[in-house]
């Protein structure tokens, strides 16, 4: 019975979403609805429920928090292959493509060592030592794993990492089937455009059928993403919900230090941010509002990955980003130069940990060597939930430090990697907008703003 009056309960915030969402017609009010619903009704679960049966109701709830992930994994693949081709064909200029590319992946890169940087003042400000951090059982077996995870990285080098970026299959990669995926259907997708634009150049007719033809595979894509993002506020109101319902709050309240640490460093990040994208002419503010949506979902569905398609149609209706600008820096963004799994993260741990084997974190030559390899390894990071567990593991490693020592903050996983994941978003938002407009490119084919296009359009 309480099963059963917890899922009806959540039906009816669902119908109360929907109706709510088709008047304002909205989707950053909808999606902010729906996150203050789901941590309400998180919360409410949390006190009033059972361990059995908050399990019991999530698993039906997450019926519609994975089921919305799934659908935004199941366009990330056709979205990037046809924008970036189409953009090429707009653009049929290989030195713009290098510059575009370059640029993004300077700047994701040169902020992702900047966080760095911030990770490990934060955690020299904090004094956050690992020796002080309690072992229990569920910690040491995270450690054990963690040390068994060790053996498939440890002898993966960077060019290796590198080698991993090339689409040796192509089908397998559009299939999402390695970590890497995306940045090599980026590369098959640059192949594929500067192909059709020598295909124009040299068979006029030929040509013009293609693009003829990825015009209408974009549009059909274009409407296709357009209907499922029209499901965000479901989706965040069933990912907040389990969020909320399944923290551990006794783990966090004895590990509130490092929350609060971290999220003090996630804002700094957040700030630099800002800074950078009012360097080129962007007001701080306007920024903020308009990538509000796609934060906001990055931060309960803990994907980078997953948001990739809010975040393409934010950079290129809201922030006026080139197309293929946004293309690119939001798929180098979801595996590479990630500001807070790959930057902010590792580089605390670092700090946390070398104290207890002799290492003097505030040493320049230690820091230098941090920033360093935290950047390099920032390559090819997954962007999913995990991902910050795969940088930490290569940067201890690396810095010859215990792997196992990063198991001791799982009971807090979660919470700090919603803020993580919201901060890798924006970095990759803000290298497009500073690219867009160094580069001086702005999106010439907007349909509407999100609030004004989107719902009405994925709506009727």
């Amino acid at each position: 019975m309480t099963l059963i009056l917890s899922l009806v309960f959540f039906a009816v915030l669902l119908i109360a979403l929907a109706k709510y969402h088709k008047r304002s017609q909205s989707l950053s009010k909808s999606v902010f609805v729906g996150l203050l619903m789901g941590v309400i009704y998180g919360a409410a679960m949390q006190g009033l429920l059972s361990a059995t049966d908050i399990e019991s109701a999530l698993e039906y709830i997450n019926i519609i928090a994975a089921g919305y992930i799934s659908l935004l994994k199941m366009i990330i693949m056709p979205l990037i292959l046809v924008s970036i081709i189409g953009a090429i064909l707009k653009v049929q200029n290989a030195s713009s493509l290098g510059k575009i590319s370059g640029l993004s992946i300077g700047v994701l890169l040169a902020t992702t060592a900047v966080s760095a940087l911030i990770g490990v003042a934060i955690a020299s400000l904090f004094h956050l030592n690992a020796d002080d951090i309690v072992k229990g059982t569920q910690e040491l077996a995270r450690g054990n794993a963690l040390e068994a995870s060790l053996a498939s990285v440890s002898t993966l080098s960077i060019a290796d990492m590198i080698v991993s970026f090339f689409p040796g299959n192509p089908f397998a990669d559009l299939a999402g089937a390695r970590p890497t995926s995306t940045i090599a259907v980026v590369i098959f997708a640059i192949f594929m455009g500067l192909s059709a634009v020598t295909l124009t150049q040299t068979k006029p007719e030929l040509g013009k059928s293609f693009t003829h033809f990825m015009e209408v595979a974009q549009n059909l894509v274009t409407v296709m993403v357009r209907k499922v993002l029209a499901l965000t506020p479901y989706g965040v109101l069933a990912l907040m919900t389990k969020v909320l319902a399944s923290s551990d709050l006794a783990a966090i309240q004895s590990l509130m230090t490092f929350v609060i640490a971290s999220y003090v460093g996630l804002f700094i990040i957040l700030v630099m941010h800002l800074v950078l994208v009012a360097l080129v002419g962007v007001k701080p503010w306007d920024y903020l509002v308009k990538t509000a949506p796609a934060l906001m979902f990055a931060f309960t569905s803990r994907s980078s990955a997953g948001t990739m398609p809010l975040n393409i149609e934010t950079q290129i209706n809201r922030l006026k980003n080139h197309p293929g600008v946004a293309n690119f820096s939001a798929s180098f963004g979801a595996t590479m130069g990630q500001n807070g799994c790959a930057g902010l993260y590792p580089a605390m741990l670092a700090v946390m940990i070398a104290p207890s084997v002799g290492i003097n974190p505030l040493d320049p030559m230690f820091i230098a060597t941090l920033v360093l390899v935290v950047t390099v390894s920032s390559f090819g990071i997954a962007g999913v939930g995990g991902g910050a567990t795969f940088a930490a593991i290569i940067v201890l490693s690396t810095m010859g430090m215990p792997v196992a020592l990063a198991g001791l903050l799982i009971s807090i996983e979660p919470l700090i990697d919603m803020g993580r994941t919201a901060i890798n978003v924006s970095g990759s938002m803000t290298a497009g907008t500073v690219t867009s407009r160094v580069l001086k490119l702005s999106s010439d084919d907007v349909d509407n703003d999100l609030d004004n296009g989107l719902d009405k359009k994925a709506l009727s």
